[in-house]
């Protein structure tokens, strides 16, 4: 009986110091339950790092007219919205570098010849008139599960090229950029009225292969091209067919019609592309079953850097530098004192 009641002390010794042996590391976690397991906020891991702009773009202060609003930034500030909204994030390193020298040579040229805001702001948002920009909240919305990547290859493109301008005589170039040629750039004077000795003709890489819509092609109506002639070119005789209406077309080096006849009316492609909405200046066109179709090769005037150009040079190897003074001819790529600029409202 004695033996009995020895075992089951034993056990029930045994027991206890098994409960003991559970019960304790529930008696040390509890008073931290909430802090280990509760549900507090969980951390956003995408949220906006500051911005730091490399020393020479930090010390040039820009008043930013975006909508009705005035917005007080650094240079670096502003081309990392520019880059943002001006060239796909998916572009190699040194063509989005190349992107970034364009864009801040751009806004010192626009500075130095006093811009289009007077006395009210340097720049704006609005790339009818200066540079398209777009902020980081927008830009990660709209790069998805690839914002942290994108958003980190522009942010080095800006800072890796601190300070670098397009120079040509040791003065900041009219930096213009477009999105895709049709194998040759054009030269400023045969898009515009004045010519300029670094915005020439020169070769461009860009395949239709690479280039998304390189081709494209648009249909008029006979009234609805009559209406947008007339709009655009009020001394224009469009009487009988439209088949007739155009002619006479003449070609720059680069395939762009540099002038044509609209209904009697000499007029300049870009003019045409301009009144029609079409992708570019280099076009033909053709009547077809009642309408009058646009062939369309590339994107944008043509002039100064091409964008998917710059993007096939960098991945065939070449670096931004090498970019820049293949598209701009006679240039030098060297730091120059943006503050002389941007800061002169302040003096």
């Amino acid at each position: 009986m004695r033996r009995k009641n020895q075992v089951r002390q034993s056990v029930a010794v045994s027991a206890a110091l098994l409960a003991a042996l559970f019960l304790l590391p529930l008696l040390v976690v509890a008073p931290f339950r909430t802090a280990l397991f509760g549900r507090e906020t969980p951390v956003d891991e995408t949220e906006d790092v500051p911005f730091a702009s490399g020393q020479m773009d930090a010390e040039a202060s820009l008043r930013v007219l975006d909508g009705d609003t005035v917005l007080e930034m650094d240079l670096g500030e502003y081309l990392l919205g520019v880059v943002r909204a001006e060239m796909p994030a998916s572009f190699h390193q040194e063509a989005l570098k190349a992107q970034a020298v364009a864009a801040r040579t751009y806004t010192l040229y626009k500075l130095q010849t006093g811009g289009n805001h007077g006395d009210a702001a340097d720049i704006c948002t609005d790339h009818t008139c200066c540079q398209a920009y777009i902020g980081e909240a927008q830009a990660r919305a709209n790069w998805g599960e690839d914002a942290d990547v994108c958003e980190g290859k522009i942010r080095e493109a800006v800072t890796a090229t601190d300070g670098q301008v397009i120079l040509y005589g040791g003065v900041p170039v009219l930096a213009v950029f477009h999105s895709s040629s049709a194998g040759l750039t054009r030269a400023a004077g045969e898009v515009w009225l004045s010519d300029l000795p670094y915005l020439q003709a020169v070769s461009s890489p860009e395949t239709a292969e690479r280039v998304p819509n390189y081709y494209s092609r648009v249909d008029f109506s006979q009234e609805e091209l009559r209406q947008k002639l007339l709009a655009a070119f009020p001394e224009a005789d469009l009487r009988g067919g439209m088949e007739a209406w155009l002619s006479d077309a003449q070609r720059d080096t680069a395939g762009s019609v540099s002038t044509l006849s609209v209904g009697g009316v000499t007029v300049k492609g870009a003019s045409l592309r301009a009144a029609l909405g079409l992708r570019s200046a280099c076009f033909t066109w053709e009547a077809q079953e009642g309408t009058l179709a646009f062939f369309v090769t590339g994107y944008g005037h043509g002039v100064g850097m091409s964008q998917y150009g710059a993007n096939a040079m960098a991945e065939n190897g070449a670096g931004y530098r090498e970019i820049l003074t293949h598209y701009y001819t006679g240039v030098t790529v060297d730091p120059y004192p943006a503050a002389d600029f941007t800061n002169r409202h302040e003096s």
